[in-house]
């Protein structure tokens, strides 16, 4: 059965959608309408859920690397013929630069095959199985040798240059040869069947301007700091996450990929979380664009709308949508048979209290950018926020690992609520009338003093989960990366020592908790920003450069690592993760930075 490692794929990005390429030449994954659209390429999930495969007839040696500076993705076969260059992308739109990158995409993915030596014989099979492997679509042969495939509300149109593409049945079946300084396009172009047709593109043209739009934006983005490589390509991974027409980034560029290979933690990560939404503008801000970060912010405002007595959702769809109902698809068999497959995701409906501590978070972050008098909405939005934490930080609630058990009292989340008031307080002056700053102080000194109280545990010597619990939770080490706690306070350092030794492995992996059988990369990186806090620089920098090494060949992290066979484990690209890359770098560059 098909079934390549996760780390096996690379990522392209039209910041607007996103697709996932095999080190075999198969297109596995492709959402071509947005990020959280449906499929039109489902291999990733299923053996019959749809691929696109580009290859050597032979087996091949192979290697690959991202254009600097781009997610344009150049692999190459070697083979006992010769060897070939296959480069992959998702095309911007002709002429974008700069921060139009992703306004207009064309939703078209251009492969371009380059002979490097010797002759090679080529196989192209295309096998589109539109919403998520459900729909078989009618293929038709087009004028010029392009195949048009239709089913549902989907049209795509496949073409070569030079090549005459036939339909058989479902599925179209082409070989060819390529030598040495030859070179041959292809595209496929998507639209939705009762609009405008799928545009047409020259493959050679697309592929050079989607490099130039890709190189003049990351031009204008210098990271100035330690690990520059890999903190410009992670940055470049987070602008490929982000969706380009609202501003928002969405988690991961796939749904469902396990936590455990066999296990039922699969869930669908293409949508936009407010949890993560401080460290996100923090790491935008860093390493990719205060722009970025600025439209961020807005999607979010927007998003959030006026602040109610319902809790605020702990995510959105790209575009400010709510209701992310969750269902299985069923007929889905799941990455190494790993059930269910989730469409949508119902933690949409949980109660989060660390929420408005992230959003509030990024207000202070952005205070001096947003005027000494916030507008109404900003105004509205902080001053309603810091409302429902007074009002609502003593319920128990599911806490940022999202569990769908039971709410607990978790301490990680009662230090999100301090910090929204916390930075509620500091802002007060730009918030009105309506501002409240000496009720916020007072609830934020009495949610301070009930976490130093019930969320230590003095068996284990640390802080833990949740209050009244011995067991141990890597969320607490956001106490000194969120300003709750220095990380040189005595029972604060105890904390990073137990977890290290009890949560810790020797790869510089951290569980989430102890019965966790994987290694959480964002709480690896945590570590990482703890030691420079606590005065270890040297050991943080040993530390991260071991969590350096998880990545794959082209420096991609997924969420997890397999703590037995090193595998990456959980949805690909996972920009917490790459999140978490750029934040500890910028700590290990500047410990006093906020």
């Amino acid at each position: 059965m098909h079934q390549p490692a996760i780390s096996d794929y690379g990522f392209l990005s039209d910041c607007r959608s996103g697709a996932l390429v095999g080190r075999d030449g198969s297109v596995d994954w492709w959402c071509p309408d947005r990020f959280d659209a449906p499929s039109v390429f489902a291999r990733l999930l299923d053996p019959a859920g749809g691929h696109w495969r580009l290859a050597p007839l032979a087996a091949s040696r192979v290697e690959r690397a991202y254009r600097p500076d781009t997610l344009v993705l150049r692999t190459v076969h070697h083979t006992p013929e010769g060897s070939v260059a296959v480069t992959d992308a998702l095309a911007a739109e002709p002429g974008a630069r700069g921060h139009e990158l992703g306004r207009n995409s064309p939703a078209v993915l251009v492969r371009v095959v380059e002979g490097l030596s010797g002759r090679v014989p080529m196989r192209l099979d295309f096998v589109p199985r539109p919403e998520y492997g459900m729909l078989t679509p009618y293929l038709h042969g087009q004028p010029g040798g392009g195949v048009l495939a239709t089913a549902g509300p989907v049209a795509l149109v496949l073409r070569g240059t030079g090549q005459a593409l036939h339909p058989d049945g479902a599925q179209v079946t082409h070989t060819f040869e390529v030598t040495a300084g030859q070179t041959v396009g292809f595209d496929l172009a998507y639209a939705a069947v009762h609009r405008d047709p799928p545009v047409r593109l020259d493959p050679l043209r697309a592929l050079a301007e989607t490099v130039q739009a890709w190189e003049a934006f990351r031009e204008s983005h210098r990271y100035q700091g330690d690990y520059i490589p890999q903190v410009r390509a992670s940055a470049t991974v987070l602008t490929g996450l982000t969706y380009a027409r609202s501003g928002a980034v969405a988690a991961a560029a796939t749904t469902s990929l396990p936590e455990l290979i066999g296990g039922d933690r699969n869930y669908d990560y293409r949508f936009s979380w407010l949890r993560d939404f401080s460290m996100t503008m923090r790491a935008l801000w860093v390493a990719a664009c205060p722009t970025e970060a600025s439209r961020l912010f807005a999607w979010a405002a927007r998003s959030i709308g006026r602040i109610g007595d319902e809790p605020v959702p702990v995510l959105f769809g790209l575009e400010g949508e709510r209701d992310l109902a969750e269902h299985v698809a069923g007929h889905l068999s799941g990455f190494a048979g790993s059930r269910p497959v989730r469409i949508g995701n119902d933690a949409w409906q949980q109660r989060q209290l660390d929420v408005p501590g992230e959003v509030i978070a990024a207000v202070w972050r952005l205070h001096d950018q947003l005027g000494e008098t916030f507008a109404e909405e900003v105004r509205e939005m902080v001053v309603g926020l810091a409302g429902q934490v007074a009002s609502t930080w003593q319920l128990p609630d599911c806490g940022m690992w999202e569990t769908r058990d039971a709410e607990r009292h978790y301490v990680s989340s009662k230090v999100l609520c301090w910090v929204a008031l916390d930075k509620a307080v500091r802002l007060a002056p730009r918030l009105g009338e309506r501002a409240d700053p000496r009720r916020w102080a007072a609830v934020r000194d009495e949610i301070r003093a009930t976490v130093l109280r019930e969320g230590w545990h003095e068996r284990t010597g640390a802080y833990t989960g949740a209050f009244g619990s011995a067991e141990l939770d890597a969320s607490v080490l956001v106490l000194p990366v969120m300003g709750f706690l220095p990380a040189t306070d005595p029972r604060m350092r105890s904390t990073i020592a137990v977890v290290e030794r009890d949560l810790g492995t020797d790869d510089g992996l951290v569980r989430r908790w102890d019965t966790d059988p994987a290694g959480f990369l964002l709480c690896s990186f945590w570590l990482v920003e703890c030691l420079v806090l606590a005065g270890e620089p040297e050991r943080a920098r040993a530390l991260f450069e071991r969590v350096l090494g998880q990545a794959n060949d082209v420096g991609l992290l997924a969420e997890q690592i397999d703590l037995n066979s090193g595998a990456q484990l959980g949805n690909l690209p996972q920009a917490l993760s790459h999140i978490g890359l750029i934040n500890a770098a910028w700590r290990l560059t500047d410990p006093t930075s906020g």
